[in-house]
């Protein structure tokens, strides 16, 4: 949807380009009928979009729930039937409504890839396969992958996104029994992937699948933070350790992996995702320590805490700082609200058991006002210089 500004920008170019003959008035005032016509249309698709995503859900359920209760009068040949026949009927409609009404496809192909999912594990029920369980979300994934090199929409894009890491991540489990040593790669890969996703974009890229990997990593970076530090927190000093071997690969594939895709999407400027590699690496080997004087060291509680906390405010000054240089809204928000979030874990976690109910309520009010307050006056102050240097 074009703002205001561009609007103007788009006025005064046609201006100038009928001043300098290039085309005639006619052609000019065409062309901004055309590109307001562009933009009513966009805001008419959001309502739209809403419905094809609200009907696509309920659709799926009605399917979910209408096979679940005839599943188990039904034969082994018409349960592998009807999964076959759910997926070529979902992406056989998306195919011949690609032309008509494209965000209906888009729903439907959505939904076929979805089921390609659930008919990967149910064939494997029906005919008793016991296989490695990783190798499902391997071929979920080849048919996503397939599915977006045919389609390039966004769709597509997000499984890609979620379903490599969800294979990775499956594949260590079953290799390493989270074996001691095994928790460390898979939590800095979490982060360090929702960290790559949601530096996609650069300035105004417009890219439905960079678009898409950035809204994939805002919505993961903070639950994948919190996840990576409560996996440390499970994590205990026993067992047989992975082998340095593994654990080589562990490394390489949870560090080389999105550095590599980094540099994929990113360029030369993938160098600051390597700065943040640094940030993850310490972040969670901060955390195993804090856990591990918490258990076994009494006295210096406070002094691990400080560090870990630390940290997380720094990853979030960071990401503010990061959005600032390149120009991303996304990172400016996601930055704030990590670091309120942080200071208040760090409120909850170290002094509100150490005080008064009352007083930890009233100073937990008081940092929640004036704070959030502060951080808000801050970020509209960034957002402010961030649309002058635009």
């Amino acid at each position: 949807m074009a703002s205001a500004k561009e609007r103007t920008e788009l006025e005064a170019r046609m201006q100038r380009w009928v001043n300098a003959g290039l085309i005639d008035r006619q052609a000019g005032d065409r062309i901004l009928a055309f590109e307001a016509g562009e933009e009513r249309t966009a805001r008419l698709r959001w309502p739209s979009l809403l419905a094809m995503a609200f009907g696509g859900i309920l659709f799926a359920a009605g399917i979910t729930l209408f096979v679940a209760a005839h599943w188990g009068q039904m034969s082994p040949a018409w349960r592998f039937s009807i999964v076959l026949l759910m997926v070529a009927v979902l992406h056989g409609g998306g195919a011949a409504l690609a032309e008509r009404f494209p965000a209906f496809s888009t729903t439907l192909h959505g939904l076929g890839t979805a089921s390609l999912g659930a008919a990967v594990f149910l064939t494997a029920q029906i005919f008793n396969l016991h296989e490695n369980w990783a190798t499902g979300i391997l071929l979920w994934g080849v048919g996503a992958t397939a599915g977006w090199l045919l389609l390039r929409d966004w769709v597509h894009a997000a499984f890609v996104a979620m379903l490599v890491p969800s294979w990775l991540i499956s594949q260590w489990n079953i290799s390493t029994n989270w074996q001691w040593g095994s928790r460390k790669p898979v939590a800095v890969g979490l982060v360090l992937t929702a960290l790559t996703y949601l530096s996609a974009r650069i300035d105004d890229q417009r890219n439905y699948a960079r678009r898409t990997l950035v809204w994939v990593g805002g919505l993961a970076l903070l639950p994948c933070v919190g996840t990576a530090i409560v996996m440390v927190a499970d994590y205990h000093n026993y067992g047989a350790p992975v082998s340095k071997g593994m654990q080589a690969l562990g490394w390489c594939v949870a560090v080389g992996g999105p550095l590599l895709l980094a540099w994929l999407l990113r360029g030369r400027a993938a160098w600051m995702n390597l700065i943040w590699a640094a940030w993850a690496y310490g972040m969670v080997i901060s955390a195993s320590w804090m856990l591990t004087i918490r258990r076994n060291i009494y006295g210096r509680e406070l002094q691990a805490t400080l560090i870990l906390y630390f940290l997380c405010a720094l990853g979030a000054v960071g990401l503010v700082a990061w959005g600032v240089y390149e120009k991303r809204k996304e990172r400016v928000n996601l930055g704030v609200a990590g670091f309120a979030i942080s200071v208040l874990f760090f409120y909850f976690d170290s002094f509100m058991a150490k005080l008064g109910r009352s007083l930890s309520l009233l100073i937990l009010g008081v940092l929640c006002l004036a704070g959030g307050y502060a951080l808000e006056m801050t970020r509209r102050k960034l957002m402010a210089r961030m649309e002058l240097r635009a």
